[in-house]
């Protein structure tokens, strides 16, 4: 019995074992964002009133955001279709940070598009922009009864007898035969693998094309919910083959219907005239100091902690896609400034109002740009940490093709580092913890003191050792900040900021609460010379804190196409006779990350659902609840010239990081010990 208790005690220490260190690694903690804000132009004034009556916003007695100016609206640039706009009334009620009731008005109405494929003639399309997501109206004069448009492509697929193309959302194509003189191939829909419908479409005759029409979606019937060209057939010895050049879709299983009652958010007054959806405030709408004040159904007015009112309007997306995040459209050849109050790309500050990019078009003739007609300059600035109350001071910061960069001097705008975390959340970290910070960066509580006023805190890079620190929170600024030397040739660099709120030493857990982290990806910082070049912008001149960047060559403005301007930074040009274009960047979110891309993909349609339960949503035959796929390009930030210094990182990572977990190993150990005395003494 002795030994039946040694060995049931000696397996449940060693279970102990087994689950601290699970427990350790299981408590890792990752910070990652989830989101893409998509933001309109920045207001500035005292109040309301005041922001109202200046004229550079408005006309004096309201101001309107349409696709021109905010970003996330839905915007055609090939036919320059915008359907949407957000306005500020000067109503009454409407003074200091409050709207008043109906001051807020939300308006959408029916444009037309054409297809992708603009070598068949299909015509055009009823398309209407709905909360910043692109829809499809189920009858061209009515805004009541819409769906979501899923594909429209003119790109080439072939597809073999028996091929399923996936067309998203559940929808697939699947040819089923090829005739055998190889003119007709048939053709079947389907949705969630389940039958809609089939059709032969004969090369040989008409117009090649399969318009599907389905009866009763939302009490409508024979809605075109998909377009199909098939523009060859092909029966050979070994395969026979269809290949489709145009693809048409919309999401009918899940259209939805808006009704008069319903609500979306603060905007809850809702009159829907023919082809036009109006919605408004019925009780006030307060710009509270430093929030985030929902609109509805996606959209939110950020707000400044700051005495002056400060704000502007954004679209949170948060499905994985990849976005355009644009400028200000330009038509014609006159010259044009972005900042970011009119580019959204741009890097700003709301608190402090900074924003230190510009890009100025100049000299445009016909669809040219000429010699140093195109720059871009960024200076340093100054913002406060996310963390102020722990953290005193600034500290200067840089927008760089629009990205958040950190220079490693202040007035020297030529050795830059990406930042990677400037944050005021509270983390807290067991003994043993890995806080993942991003881009392979990560801070470990190595231990906490008997007396519960002191963390071991390590600092790892590639899960190699950078650096350690004891923090202590009875003294001091419970603040470590670790510098790191040789960074493209700079000493004493700070490269990491923590914040320790409290320490705390329990019976069964030691731990940690950090409220504050700053970090900057020193390993991969960049030294911009004056031989450099980014894309067409190649002409580099550094003064001290302010880089200029133009083109020595001339730039062409071509009909339809995306043309870089440098480092992830585009022109999407319109495929019109009218010269017509804006800047942007792309972010893209997917596995919870966000990142600045620099490929040149066609920016995808933000199509995400609508979640309201107000909105009536009647799935027909074979739907499921709407799932959202969205493809995401697979893109890779383009390089600038110089070489990334990564003799820091080395020079800083000569220890292996020890892998043991905490302070938790020590009682398993001692229980092991202990059983094994206990078995020795029964022997």
């Amino acid at each position: 019995m002795k030994r039946f208790v040694a060995s049931a005690l000696a397996a449940l220490m060693l279970l102990t074992v087994f689950a601290s260190a699970a427990m350790a690694d299981d408590n890792n903690t990752t910070s990652a964002a989830s989101t893409v804000e998509i933001r309109g132009p920045v207001y500035n004034g005292s109040s309301l009133t005041d922001i109202l009556a200046n004229t550079a916003y408005g006309n004096g007695t309201a101001i309107t955001m349409d696709a021109n100016k905010f970003a996330a609206f839905y915007y055609d640039i090939d036919d320059n279709v915008t359907t949407e706009s957000l306005s500020i009334k000067n109503v009454a009620g409407t003074s200091g940070r409050t709207i008043g009731e109906h001051g807020l008005v939300y308006t959408t109405t029916i444009g037309k598009a054409e297809y992708e494929n603009k070598d068949v003639d299909w015509g055009n399309y009823s398309v209407i922009g709905f909360f910043a997501d692109k829809y499809i109206p189920l009858k061209s004069n009515g805004a009541d009864k819409l769906a979501k448009l899923v594909v429209d492509s003119d790109d080439k697929q072939t597809l073999k007898t028996g091929d399923n193309l996936d067309l998203g959302d559940g929808y697939s194509l699947q040819a089923k035969q090829v005739d055998v003189d190889g003119n007709k191939v048939w053709l079947e829909f389907d949705k969630d693998g389940q039958y809609v419908d089939d059709q032969i479409v004969s090369t040989d005759s008409g117009d090649h094309t399969w318009t599907c029409e389905v009866d009763d979606v939302q009490g409508e019937d024979d809605v075109p919910v998909l377009k199909v060209h098939v523009n060859q057939v092909f029966q050979g010895a070994v395969d026979s083959v269809a290949q489709i050049d145009g693809l048409w879709l919309i999401d009918y299983a899940n259209a939805i219907k808006i009704d008069s009652d319903d609500e979306f958010g603060k905007l809850n007054d809702v009159s829907i005239n023919g082809p036009t959806i109006t919605i408004s405030n019925d009780d006030t709408f307060s710009l509270t100091k430093d929030s985030d004040q929902e609109i509805g159904q996606g959209l939110y007015f950020k707000v400044a902690d700051s005495d002056a009112l400060r704000f502007y309007a954004y679209k949170q997306q948060t499905t994985s896609g990849t976005y355009d995040v644009r400028g200000t459209v330009v038509s014609g050849t006159q010259p044009y400034t972005w900042t970011p109050d009119n580019f959204a790309g741009f890097f700003y500050d709301l608190k402090k109002n900074v924003g230190t990019e510009t890009l100025n078009v100049s000299g445009v003739d016909g669809r040219t740009i000429p010699e140093n007609g195109l720059k871009y300059s960024t200076t340093i600035s100054k913002v406060d940490y996310d963390a102020d109350d722990a953290f005193n001071g600034t500290y200067p910061v840089l927008g760089f093709f629009a990205q958040k960069y950190v220079p490693l001097k202040s007035n020297d705008a030529s050795k830059l580092a990406k930042l990677v975390v400037d944050s005021d959340d509270k983390q807290t970290l067991k003994t043993g913890d890995n806080l993942d910070l991003g881009d392979g960066y990560s801070l470990q509580a190595k231990q906490v003191d008997v007396d519960g006023n002191k963390v071991w805190l390590e600092f790892d890079k590639d899960g190699q050792y950078v650096d350690d620190q004891i923090v202590s929170t009875d003294s001091g600024d419970h603040t470590w900040t670790c510098e790191v030397d040789d960074v493209q040739g700079e000493d004493d660099v700070p490269v990491l900021k923590v914040h320790v709120n409290q320490v705390f030493q329990g019976a069964v857990d030691s731990v940690a609460q950090i409220d504050g982290l700053w970090l900057i990806d020193y390993a991969n910082a960049i030294k911009i010379d004056s031989d450099d070049e980014f894309g067409k912008l190649n002409d580099v001149s550094i003064n001290g804190p302010t880089i200029t960047i133009s083109n020595d060559d001339t730039f062409s403005l071509t009909k339809d196409s995306d043309q870089e301007i440098g480092q992830g930074m585009y022109f999407k040009v319109a495929d019109s006779s009218e010269l017509r274009y804006y800047p942007y960047v792309q972010q893209t979110l997917g596995n919870e990350t966000t990142t600045t891309t620099s490929s040149n993909i066609t920016s995808i349609d933000n199509t995400t659902s609508i979640d309201n339960t107000s909105v009536t949503s009647t799935p027909v035959e074979n739907s499921t609840e709407e799932t959202q796929d969205v493809n995401a390009s697979t893109s890779t930030e383009t390089p600038v010239t110089s070489t990334p210094d990564t003799s820091a990182a080395a020079n800083n990572t000569t220890e292996t990081k020890n892998n043991t977990p905490g302070f938790e190993i020590v009682p398993a150990i001692f229980g092991l010990l202990s059983v094994f005395y206990i078995v020795r003494k029964n022997r």
